[in-house]
């Protein structure tokens, strides 16, 4: 026996979540530091700091976390994501919006990318901008950077984690 389409859902889900966490409203983070963990698994986290922020990975394990983050403001110095340890990498690509002429620039990672940085300008980090992370594999992080850009648009990966 199912559903029918008419058979109205009803009843409240307010507090009927592990921790107290909604998945379906997103964490606000204006903390200068951010660990990603299971509270922020499936759910859209908002980076709100205009300052910058430093945002860090679990290892990856091939555990199929999902990570979704979003620039609520503009950032005015970098923000940062990092894999947590030398191992781990970054495999996917960025696609941002041109500032001129309405086209688009699109940057792969390297063999080696293992940190994302925008900085307000030529490498994202714009309000609006949205970074896509699933733990695909051991050690490996897959990433999609979708945003904006200005300036001489350039790569916002880069290998920086020892």
């Amino acid at each position: 026996m199912g559903l029918s389409t008419t058979t109205p859902i009803t009843g409240s889900l307010d507090g009927a979540f592990p921790d107290g966490i909604d998945p379906r409203k997103p964490i606000n983070v204006t903390d200068a530091t951010l660990t990603l963990g299971t509270k922020h698994h499936g759910v859209v986290t908002t980076l709100n700091l205009a300052a910058g922020q430093a945002v860090t990975l679990p290892a990856s394990t091939g555990s199929g976390s999902h990570f979704r983050l979003y620039l609520g403001t503009t950032v005015t110095s970098d923000t940062t994501i990092k894999v947590a340890n030398g191992d781990d990498v970054l495999v996917g690509q960025a696609v941002n919006a041109q500032d001129a002429a309405n086209t688009v620039i699109a940057f792969e990672t390297a063999a080696a990318s293992d940190t994302i940085t925008l900085n307000g300008s030529t490498t994202g980090g714009i309000k609006g901008d949205f970074i896509e992370l699933i733990d695909v594999a051991a050690n490996t992080w897959a990433v999609s950077v979708r945003g904006s850009a200005t300036g001489i648009e350039a790569t916002p990966f880069s290998a920086t984690v020892a």
